[in-house]
C-alpha cells in the first residue's frame, strides 16, 4: 500500500515502525474531523473574534465546499494557495481541500506579488483561496495580475467579501467563498465526494520563511503532519480542556500545527487572532480561557510588556507558553516566570522542513528552557553533527540534524537540494548550530552560515544578544555582520529603544558587554537604531535584510561608528 507511494527517503522499515508505533495511522484529516464532530458536535472548535465554529460546523462547511470545488474542476492532486489571516475560513478550506485530495500550500498575509508570484509559479498554483481585502490591502487585485502572468492559475476564491465589493468581484471571474458551499445533505455529499485521501498523500507545501535565500516549499503528507501534532500533544500534556491560543500565522508550520491540528487531535478549542494587538491579546486570553500558546519569543516579551501597562488583566488561565523560531533569553524567561507564576515558560525549536526538533516539555525542570530549547520527542533522534555528517562529542557545537516521522518528504521541485539534506545515516541537516549536553538537550547557538568572522574570530551572535537582552533601555536587537575591508567582519547592533528611553550609542554598548565578561572584539562596532526589526509573520528575524542594510550603511555614511 505504502510503497507505491512517494514517501521520500523514508525505508519500508521505517515506515513499518511508525506504523506499529502509532506514529502515524491511518485516519486521514477528514476521518480526524468527522470523528470529533461525531463524538461532541456542538463544542465550539475555532473562534477568531468575529466567528465561532464548532465541531459539527467545521465538518459540514467542509463537506458542502470541497463538492462545490469538485464541481468547479479541482481534483485530487491539485495545488491551492490558501492566504488568509488567522480566520476561521482558513480551517474549512484547508479541511475541504484535503477531502478531495487537494493539497494546501498556506501563504501568510504579510507576503505580497513577487512571494506569491514565487509560489504560484513553484508549486504550479492551480486555485488561490485569499481575503478580498485584509488590512487595506487588495489581494482579489493582486491575485488578478498574478494570473494574467501565470495561466495554470485557473481560479480565485475570495473570502468576505461583502457588498459594493461582492457585486464588483461578480464580473471579475473571480468565486465568493461562501457561494461555493454547496447546500446538499451530508449523506448524498459523501456518496458525491468518491474519493479518499490516505494520510500518506500529499497534503500539505509549506514555504520556509525565506530568512536566507527564496523560499522553498516543504512536502508533507498528513502523517508527517500529524506526527509532529502527536508527539507535541505529550509533550505540553495537550487536552480536550485546553483552549489554544494562536496569534501565530496559521499559514505556517507553528500555527498550522499549534492552532489547528493539536487542538483537533486532543479535541480541545482554538482561538486564532487575525491582528496581532498585545493590549487585545489580553484581553482575549481572559475572554476565551486560552490555556496555552506557541509563539516566536516576541510575542511574548509584547504580551508582558502590555501587562505591565494593563495591571488589571487576568492571565491565569494559562498553563504554558512556549517559545519557538529563536532560542530564548534567559531575561524573558525568568521575567515571563515572574509575572506568568501559573504558567511553564518553555522553549522549542523547529523547522518547516520536520516540524518539532527539540523542544521542552511540561514536566522538564524549569531551568530547562533558560539553558536549552529542549530534547527530541519521543521516536525521534537528534544528533549534533560536522559537515561530513559524523556525530560530534557531546559539549561540541555543529550542525543539528533530525531524524524522524515528522519530516517533510521533499523540497518540491527541488531534488539535488532534497538530497544535500542529509548525512550517510538518513539525517537532515538544519544549517542550524547547536550544542547538545550529556543528557540530549540542545541549545541554538546560530546558523552555520550566520557566524560573525572577525579577523579570523568566529563570534557567536547568539552570545552576544543573549547579554543585551537584559538591557533596560532596549525592547528589541539583533546582531548581525557588516563588511570590513581589513577583518573581513565587524559586529552591527540593530536596536529598538524601549518606549520612554533613549537608544545607547555603540561606546555605551561597548561598556555594557564588556563590564559582563565579553571580550571586546565581539562588542558591537556599529549601533543602527530603528523603529522595528524586519520580521517575518512567523516572528523570525530577517536576518539577510539587516545585513543587506548594515552593508549599505557602511559604504556610506560612517556615522555610530565605534572610535576604536
Amino acid at each position: 500500500m505504502t510503497n507505491a507511494r512517494n514517501l521520500g527517503r523514508y525505508t519500508t522499515s521505517e515506515v513499518d515502525h511508525y506504523y506499529t508505533t502509532g506514529q502515524w495511522t491511518e485516519e486521514n484529516f477528514t476521518d480526524l474531523i468527522r470523528g470529533r464532530a461525531t463524538a461532541v458536535p456542538d463544542k465550539v472548535f475555532v473562534t477568531d473574534g468575529v466567528s465561532s465554529v464548532t465541531y459539527h460546523e467545521l465538518f459540514a462547511q467542509s463537506q458542502r465546499l470541497a463538492l462545490g470545488l469538485r464541481q468547479k474542476g479541482l481534483r485530487s492532486g491539485d495545488r491551492v494557495a490558501v492566504q488568509l489571516p488567522n480566520w476561521a475560513e482558513f480551517v474549512i478550506a484547508a479541511a475541504a481541500l484535503a477531502r478531495i485530495g487537494a493539497v494546501t500550500v498556506p501563504i501568510m498575509p504579510i507576503y505580497r506579488a513577487d512571494e506569491v508570484g514565487h509560489v504560484v509559479r513553484d508549486a504550479q498554483i492551480k486555485m488561490a483561496i485569499t481575503a478580498t481585502r485584509f488590512k487595506g490591502f487588495d489581494y482579489a487585485s493582486m491575485y488578478e495580475g498574478i494570473r494574467a502572468d501565470n495561466p495554470v492559475l485557473e481560479f480565485i476564491v475570495v473570502v468576505r467579501s461583502e457588498g459594493d465589493e461582492r457585486e464588483s468581484i461578480a464580473g471579475r471571474s473571480i468565486d465568493i467563498f461562501e457561494k461555493l458551499l454547496v447546500s446538499a445533505d451530508l449523506d448524498d455529499i459523501d456518496d458525491l465526494l468518491d474519493v479518499r485521501t490516505h494520510p500518506d498523500d500529499p497534503f500539505v507545501v509549506v514555504y520556509t520563511s525565506g530568512t536566507t535565500s527564496r523560499p522553498k516549499g516543504c512536502l508533507h503528507t498528513f502523517n508527517t503532519y500529524a506526527a509532529g501534532a502527536r508527539g507535541l500533544m505529550l509533550a505540553f500534556d495537550h487536552n480536550e480542556s485546553d483552549v489554544q491560543f494562536g496569534p501565530s500565522p496559521i499559514t505556517h508550520t507553528t500555527g498550522l500545527v499549534t492552532s489547528v491540528l493539536i487542538p483537533l487531535l486532543s479535541g480541545a478549542a482554538s482561538h486564532i487572532m487575525a491582528d496581532w494587538e498585545p493590549s487585545r491579546a489580553l484581553a482575549d486570553i481572559e475572554q476565551y480561557g486560552c490555556t496555552m500558546s506557541v509563539t516566536a519569543t516576541t510575542f511574548l516579551q509584547m504580551l508582558m510588556a502590555a501587562s505591565d501597562a494593563n495591571p488589571a488583566a487576568d492571565l491565569s488561565s494559562l498553563r504554558a507558553w512556549v517559545c519557538a523560531g529563536s532560542p530564548i533569553p534567559a531575561a524573558v524567561v525568568e521575567n515571563a516566570n515572574a509575572k506568568l507564576p501559573s504558567a511553564s515558560i518553555l522553549s522549542l525549536y523547529g523547522r518547516s522542513e520536520n516540524l518539532t526538533t527539540t523542544t521542552c516539555t511540561t514536566t522538564d525542570e524549569p531551568r530547562r528552557a533558560i539553558t536549552s530549547d529542549g530534547s527530541a520527542l519521543p521516536g525521534t533522534a537528534v544528533k549534533v553533527v560536522d559537515p561530513d555528517g559524523v556525530e560530534l562529542p557531546r559539549g561540541s557545537e555543529g550542525d543539528i540534524a533530525y531524524h524522524g516521522p515528522s519530516h517533510m518528504i521533499e523540497y518540491l521541485n527541488r531534488p539535488a537540494e532534497t538530497a544535500e539534506l542529509y548525512t550517510h545515516e538518513g539525517y537532515s541537516r538544519s544549517g542550524d548550530l547547536g550544542v547538545m549536553d550529556e543528557d540530549g538537550f540542545v541549545r541554538v547557538t546560530g546558523r552555520t552560515k550566520d557566524i560573525i568572522i572577525r579577523g579570523g574570530m568566529n563570534i557567536s551572535v547568539r552570545e552576544v544578544e543573549d547579554k543585551l537582552a537584559a538591557h533596560p533601555d532596549l525592547s528589541a536587537l539583533a546582531v548581525v555582520g557588516m563588511p570590513d575591508e581589513r577583518l573581513g567582519e565587524r559586529v552591527c547592533c540593530f536596536v529598538v529603544a524601549r518606549d520612554g528611553h533613549s537608544a545607547p550609542d555603540v561606546d555605551q554598548l561597548r561598556v555594557y558587554l564588556t563590564e559582563r565578561g565579553v571580550a571586546v572584539q565581539k562588542t558591537p562596532e556599529r549601533v543602527e537604531v530603528v523603529d522595528q526589526l524586519p520580521m517575518t509573520a512567523t516572528g523570525k528575524i530577517q536576518k539577510h535584510v539587516l545585513r543587506k542594510t548594515a552593508a549599505a550603511s557602511v559604504a556610506g555614511s560612517r556615522r555610530h561608528v565605534a572610535s576604536a
